[in-house]
């Protein structure tokens, strides 16, 4: 063969195989999901995962997603961020770069979010996630959202309800230095309390460092302080071994949590020294009806367990973003005009009617939503005790 022909030919190559690629983005839709799945909080990832399977089966069943007067396949990109942020980095840098991602759904945890939301907004790349609490994850960056409410509220929410319920003065707080969602709720917790009850009314605010298991020496100064309650914003492995020793340690007054207790496995961890104790959150399965019930009962019936608050935020997050794509009125196929048009369509949701609440997106990437807090009963189950809205 002439040394023009096969140049010609390996051009043809070339160009069709761009020619594949382009329509292959342009006939499916691609969302990335990059979840938790091993490393300390494997369960964050596993309601990720499931939520999300959960409403690709839907989106099967109904033959896709119709934009426009088209309608779309729809394929998961799973990776596993192994619960670090420098791997959560690696796998949104790869859905958006390699796999053709339009949209990516999570990392969940801010430590992971808050690193990936950056590669996200540099790459002009919508991202949601469904559980990152800590204002950094979306501050200046307009192509990152999320299905929950931030720190800076939830803070408040807390003082507020310990405050009238309980006609505390003094609180204690325990949280995880290292780590950005723990260490951010204790600084707007403090901030919110101290607002109420004075300067000097935190009366202990004890740090760990992430992995530590002992907790002995900062729970004993609490105990020593006169705090009258723990506010402890800890993950759900980390809250089972702080309860624990703080009551071998003679601790016999209420602990209040954050969100992040919202796990399944928490119950199963703690047991029943967490019976009684509060904590924040952003849905009750205990007495759910409606769209939040039927969630429930097909999840448990699926996965054999209830489904925690980061499942439920990942059902609503994966309905924004479809909600999101439906309503740019019709994808180009040209990926970085779509992901753009994704994110203007995601910034204007109003009313969405999800089964953690109602959201409402101005402009932001922050939701204006309400916060639920919960009783753990009796009988190991989350039960809603009250709601509160901005």
């Amino acid at each position: 063969m002439r040394k023009g022909s096969l140049f010609g030919v390996c051009v043809l190559v070339v160009i069709m195989a761009f020619s594949l690629t382009g329509r292959a983005q342009a006939e499916t839709i691609k969302i990335g999901i990059n979840a938790e799945l091993t490393g300390d909080i494997p369960k964050v990832g596993e309601g990720t995962k499931f939520a999300a399977q959960m409403w690709l089966e839907d989106v099967k069943a109904a033959g896709g997603i119709t934009v426009g007067k088209k309608k779309y396949p729809v394929e998961l990109v799973l990776e596993d961020n192994e619960s670090k942020a420098e791997s959560a980095v690696k796998v949104a840098t790869k859905m958006i770069t390699e796999d053709g991602v339009l949209v990516m759904v999570g990392p969940q945890a801010s430590k992971q979010a808050v690193p990936a939301g950056g590669i996200a907004n540099n790459y002009k790349t919508p991202m949601i996630t469904a559980w990152s609490t800590n204002p950094d994850t979306t501050k200046d960056r307009p192509y990152v959202f999320r299905a929950c409410f931030l720190d800076p509220f939830q803070g408040p929410v807390l003082a507020n309800f310990i405050t009238s319920e309980f006609k505390f003065t003094k609180a204690a707080v325990l949280y995880d230095v290292a780590s950005d969602y723990p260490k951010g709720l204790a600084e707007f917790f403090k901030q919110a309390w101290e607002k109420l009850h004075g300067k000097g009314s935190v009366v202990a605010y004890e740090s760990f460092t992430t992995k530590d298991t002992d907790f002995s020496s900062q729970l004993t100064k609490i105990i020593n302080s006169g705090a009258q309650v723990l506010f402890t914003p800890q993950y759900y492995n980390e809250v089972a071994l702080i309860v624990q020793q703080a009551h071998q340690l003679g601790w016999k007054k209420p602990i209040v949590g954050s969100d992040s207790w919202g796990s399944a496995e928490l119950v199963n961890l703690c047991g029943k020294d967490c019976y009684g104790d509060f904590f924040s959150t952003h849905y009750a399965a205990a007495g759910a009806k409606g769209a939040t019930k039927a969630f429930i009962d097909r999840y448990k019936a699926k996965y054999g367990y209830v489904p925690d608050d980061v499942a439920a935020l990942t059902w609503d997050s994966m309905n924004l973003a479809q909600t999101a794509i439906q309503n740019t009125g019709g994808l180009t196929g040209d990926l970085k005009k779509d992901r753009e048009k994704v994110r203007t369509a995601m910034s204007q949701i109003k009313k969405f009617n999800g089964i953690t609440g109602e959201m409402t997106f101005s402009g932001s990437g922050d939701p204006s939503k309400c916060a639920v807090i919960v009783k753990i009963s009796d009988k190991g189950e989350f039960a809603f005790y009250k709601s509160v809205c901005p």
